[in-house]
């Protein structure tokens, strides 16, 4: 394997920090035990190269030699055919992993980031709008908590999709919003406790604060 260099913005304001989604790659990293250096972009000043690498301006991307991925999604799916601590080669597990890596991503965290955005403008919870919102989320944290109910991990054991699913949950844990689905804190929580995360995020904020 080529050296894996993992880019993400030099600073961020304090809100996002523990969130930015380079998190999920450092876990990942983590996860397999693969060695890795972190680069950065100006948070402030997107330039041309910035843009080559990632077309809508975020972070964050990986440089695999010759190879650049963006998106985290892509970038742990790339990093899942690398290492079967992140996805099993299994064909059943593989597909399921697979499965849940988008569900998390198109089905629980698109629902998740328009709330959460909501939630965070400060915006009243009694609009239609934002009453809109919590019904689409509530109904896919309902789906999750009969998932959720009945295994540790989504495919088997853990693997990508459970950092995708976790972190959009974050989101939600955030605000406090998870008491009415138990399975799913617990689930989150069960993530989130293990030491390839705790290290992940802590080096991010370590990261943003050592800019300040």
């Amino acid at each position: 394997m080529a050296e894996l260099i993992l880019t993400t913005f030099d600073w961020v304001p304090e809100f996002p920090r523990g969130y930015v989604r380079d998190v999920r790659i450092r876990w990942a990293l983590e996860e397999a035990a693969l060695p890795y250096r972190v680069e950065t972009v100006p948070f402030q000043d997107r330039n041309a190269a910035h843009f080559q690498h990632q077309p809508f301006g975020q972070v964050p991307w990986l440089k695999d030699g010759e190879l650049s991925v963006f998106e985290s999604g892509a970038i742990l799916l790339h990093l899942g055919e690398q290492s079967e601590a992140l996805m099993s080669r299994e064909p059943r597990y593989r597909s399921e992993t697979i499965q849940w890596l988008f569900a998390g991503l198109n089905s629980v965290e698109m629902a998740v980031l328009p709330w959460f955005i909501v939630r965070f403008s400060g915006e009243r919870q009694d609009t239609p709008g934002s009453m809109a919102l919590n019904q689409f989320l509530e109904a896919r944290l309902s789906h999750m908590e009969t998932v959720l109910t009945s295994r540790e991990w989504l495919a088997g054991r853990f693997s990508i999709a459970d950092i995708v699913m976790s972190d959009a949950l974050r989101l939600v844990g955030r605000f406090d919003a998870l008491a009415d689905y138990p399975a799913c804190q617990a689930y989150m929580e069960r993530a989130t406790t293990r030491a390839a995360f705790q290290k992940a995020y802590a080096d991010q904020l370590a990261h943003f604060a050592a800019a300040d």
